[in-house]
């Protein structure tokens, strides 16, 4: 059998037992989502075979054939969706329990997956990278990101994805449904590892700990990447430019600076993003919104990014640690500019005089020298600078004029 093809319908009752054993293979190769995340979202979803709805079998297209539930109207790729579909979630029957914390599964292979969350066996190593999951099915998804291959295309923009599972979140971009709705604020999702994440900023809870410096964490994924600034650890390395990342979409994010792709634009102005995230703080800028507040000192930020960095002032933290001295930062990014005094490296170069700098802040201010933009005003004389810094010294000096001499 191939790793993910159509299972024949049982041609009889003496035929059922393998056509299940098939079903749930099939299942177990396409029931993928988000490797660092699955059992936080087993754990903690309504679904009662562990195992999210999104996540099941599609037959990789969405041409042909619908087929629809009659129990609660979702629709399936194929037939054999359909009925393990219906098994999981409409039979009633569950005859295998957890004895660590009474969860029931309708079959013996789900009971044997889900105690893995409880022993930690991972007993599926990949041959590359010696990384280790609870799953045969996650192993094979992992290793296509070593591979680069991509089996799963979409036929409506051709876009191509390492799993069955992605590609079916990846077409509701074009459909644009959105099945797991927030009960508490409305707010809808594409997928039910999304929903189960967004339940958590309704609540406090942070039951994931670092335990290096106990911080806490909502999500497991969150905290494997935390540790990794302990660590030192950046698995996902960019194949064009050699710099290495803690998590995989961080990587995604930087192969955009290569690639020019700004696929989020704005509905207010037009402007273009690499992140989703940039998008929804950039529009903030245009509805003045600023839903983060420090609960401190009252000042409000438009990302929780900017509250978590702020909240370090009240705190003294300084989780960043240099590699080279041992000075601390409150930020990743204080720390990366920090290195750079040690290694003297300059990554950001002028495109017009070839000059580099270590910031690519720095080079912004530069390159104002070629186009004469001098973007800040001072509001007393109407005088304009290439940086805010100059700006400060310059206010400076109405403030000394109008001071009262003694």
């Amino acid at each position: 059998m191939s790793e993910i093809e159509e299972v024949a319908e049982p041609k009889g009752p003496e035929h059922m037992e393998q056509y299940e054993s098939l079903l749930a293979n099939a299942e177990d190769i396409a029931g993928f989502h988000e490797v660092e995340r699955i059992c936080e979202i087993q754990c903690q979803t309504d679904d009662p075979a562990g195992i999210i709805p999104d996540l099941q079998v599609g037959g990789g297209s969405v041409e042909g054939t619908s087929y629809i539930c009659s129990d609660c109207g979702k629709s399936f790729y194929s037939i054999s969706s359909l009925i393990s579909h219906q098994k999981r979630n409409h039979s009633g029957e569950k005859p295998y329990k957890c004895p660590d914390c009474g969860r029931s599964f309708h079959q013996s292979s789900d009971l044997v997956k889900h105690e893995r969350i409880h022993t930690g066996e991972k007993p599926y190593q990949c041959s590359v990278c010696e990384k280790r999951f609870n799953q045969r099915s996650y192993l094979i998804v992992h290793e296509r990101f070593h591979t680069a291959e991509k089996p799963y295309k979409c036929f409506l923009c051709g876009k191509s994805f390492c799993s069955n599972a992605h590609l079916m979140t990846h077409q509701r971009t074009h459909t644009g449904e959105r099945p797991y709705q927030c009960p508490d604020c409305g707010k809808r999702f594409t997928t039910s590892s999304n929903f189960v994440n967004h339940k958590k900023t309704h609540t406090e809870e942070k039951p994931y700990n670092c335990s290096l410096c106990e911080k806490s964490f909502k999500r497991s994924s969150n905290l494997i990447q935390h540790e990794r600034t302990h660590t030192g650890e950046k698995p996902y390395t960019c194949l064009t430019c050699g710099e290495s990342f803690t998590s995989n979409s961080g990587l995604v994010k930087h192969q955009r600076s290569h690639t020019g792709e700004r696929p989020y634009t704005c509905s207010y102005c037009g402007k273009s993003f690499s992140q989703s995230m940039i998008l929804t703080q950039h529009k903030r800028t245009h509805t003045g919104e600023k839903p983060c507040k420090c609960p401190a000192c009252g000042k409000s930020f438009r990302s929780s990014s900017d509250l978590v960095k702020h909240k370090r002032i009240h705190t003294g933290e300084k989780p960043y640690k240099c590699s080279l001295c041992g000075k601390s930062f409150t930020t990743s990014s204080d720390v990366v500019k920090h290195e750079r005094t040690h290694t003297g490296e300059k990554p950001y170069k002028c495109g017009t005089c070839g000059k580099s700098f270590s910031q690519s802040t720095h080079l912004m201010q530069h390159q104002r020298i070629h186009t004469g933009e001098k973007p800040y005003t001072c509001l007393t004389c109407g005088r304009c600078f290439t940086c805010s810094a100059h700006l400060v010294v310059h206010k400076r000096t109405h403030k000394e004029r109008e001071a009262p001499k003694t």
